[in-house]
């Protein structure tokens, strides 16, 4: 895979309900990503470029560094082979530790519209095991995603405006796996494109009301994979087993679903603002996992490696709430998420053993000077542990928790 030097380059990894990231943020993170209809710092960019238009006319920018670990993730239970094997397993996937950095930008006033600029990573994931069963077809499964969207807001009237923008990601992918009659080694990457939309209204100076729409992007990555594929037939008959290897060319697709946010903030005299956002993610474009190679693949590699994996995935819910408290210098926020999985039991595998979750969230801000504040915010996940059964697995994956530091520098001229 070709080396990349930008240092936005980021370690994605699997965090929300799929393999959606939705903090890319100090606000996101201190308030669970309750941050889209009371969105007014520089990160408003991302989460609800609409308001933009409302915000005081200076520029901002702000620099985000985030920390992102998650435990090792146990399963126990059985797996059933090709062959109609059933054997049992206790086993550990490796821990992951990643450090993610953003960038958010909002331009002053350029002839009544607003302009933002966000350098983010919307999606990933990495999960890595290093026993059977797991690495027969998740040796390594790593997606990594950078995107950059810049939009533009304008005003309509006193009380809404609204925004568009331009959605273009670039993805990196390895995909790794061992058994003791194939194994895979594949790369690949791609730059793909979409949109997002948003209207801000608001009705009362305490107020704010927003809708927000992200539209899906198929991540369509073309690469390189070397295969092997261990003819076994003669084995069972005393005979020597014939091992063909193979160099390819190779794709597969995988979207990062459409996301609609529906989102009221309303701001008490005492300077305290709660905010309630219903999120819809349109998962249910992830049909399946499908693996294409070039000619002169082995045709038993190919059916081994070259066949649709079923993913079936649901359109799902998320809730979130955030709160936030503005002091003389200080600013303290807090969360909760409560978070989907949009994975069918029928499909769960190693790659990805997802689960509904419950996260909750804290952070602060402090006001340096007119000109620059800084803050550090965290946010733990907690994931239900999963039973499972299909036709390979029938077991429970257990301790798949997340945690993640924030730190943010933002800069107003």
């Amino acid at each position: 895979m070709r080396n990349i030097t930008l240092f936005l380059m980021l370690g994605s990894t699997l965090f929300a309900g799929g393999y959606k990231i939705p903090e890319t943020s100090l606000n996101s993170v201190a308030l669970s990503s309750a941050n889209v209809a009371h969105a007014f710092g520089a990160d408003a960019a991302y989460y609800n470029p609409a308001n933009m238009a409302f915000m005081r006319d200076e520029n901002i920018v702000e620099a985000d560094f985030m920390y992102i670990g998650l435990s090792d993730v146990g399963y126990k239970g059985s797996y059933t082979t090709a062959f109609g094997t059933t054997t049992g397993y206790d086993i550990e996937s490796k821990k992951e530790n990643f450090f993610v950095p953003s960038l958010h930008y909002v331009s002053q006033n350029i002839s009544g519209v607003r302009f933002g600029l966000s350098v983010v990573s919307p999606a990933g994931l990495s999960k890595r095991w290093d026993s059977a069963p797991a690495i027969y077809s998740a040796e390594e499964f790593t997606l990594k995603t950078v995107e950059v969207n810049p939009s533009v807001a304008f005003a309509v009237g006193d009380k809404a405006a609204i925004a568009v923008g331009l959605r273009a990601i670039y993805s990196e992918g390895i995909v790794k796996s061992t058994s003791a009659i194939a194994s895979r080694d594949m790369d690949g990457d791609s730059i793909d494109f979409g949109y997002n939309l948003a209207l801000s209204c608001k009705p009362t100076s305490e107020l704010d009301l927003a809708l927000t729409y992200r539209s899906k992007v198929d991540l369509s990555l073309k690469g390189d994979a070397a295969l092997s594929y261990r003819d076994v037939t003669n084995v069972f008959g005393g005979g020597a087993s014939s091992v063909y290897a193979s160099q390819s060319s190779a794709s597969v697709s995988v979207p990062v679903p459409a996301l609609l946010n529906i989102a009221a903030a309303y701001t008490f005299a005492t300077k305290t603002t709660m905010e309630f956002v219903y999120e819809r993610n349109y998962w249910h474009s992830y049909r399946e996992l499908d693996f294409n190679y070039g000619s002169g693949v082995n045709p038993a590699t190919n059916i081994v490696f070259g066949a649709p994996i079923a993913k079936n995935w649901k359109d799902t819910n998320v809730f979130r709430l955030g709160i936030t408290q503005k002091l003389d210098k200080l600013t303290l926020m807090g969360g909760l998420v409560i978070d989907e999985t949009p994975a069918p039991t029928s499909t769960i595998g190693f790659e990805l053993p997802d689960s509904d979750s419950v996260s909750v969230s804290f952070g602060t801000r402090y006001q340096i000077n007119e000109k620059i504040n800084i803050g550090l915010g965290a946010l733990y996940s907690m994931r239900d542990e999963r039973a499972v059964s299909n036709s390979a697995i029938n077991g429970e994956f257990e301790d798949s928790n997340v945690l993640i530091i924030s730190s943010a520098l933002e800069y107003k001229f």
